[in-house]
């Protein structure tokens, strides 16, 4: 705010921080649960299966609560005064 930004410029921005970072930790889930499920199907010889499905549903939770978690600190900093918030910055 103090540079111009207006509040939805803000809440956007922290939303989408959190979308992303949520994201990439969705990715590096998946790639962690495709590998672990290779390594245990070749350890023990068990079948194991990972469906596109299953890939999607997991990306589209993970965005949902980058989203769902992000929303309340989004709305919050888009209502602090600039002044206030520079106060307490360390």
């Amino acid at each position: 705010m103090a540079v111009g930004a207006t509040e939805g410029n803000i809440r956007n921005q922290f939303l989408v921080e959190a979308l992303i970072l949520c994201l990439i930790g969705g990715v590096v889930g998946i790639i962690v649960g495709i590998t672990g499920s290779r390594i245990i199907s070749k350890a023990f010889g068990w079948p194991t299966f990972v469906t596109v499905p299953s890939i999607l549903l997991s990306a589209g939770f993970s965005a949902v609560v980058g989203i769902f978690f992000g929303y309340y600190p989004a709305r919050k900093a888009a209502g602090l005064d600039p002044i206030e918030a520079l106060r307490f910055e360390r």
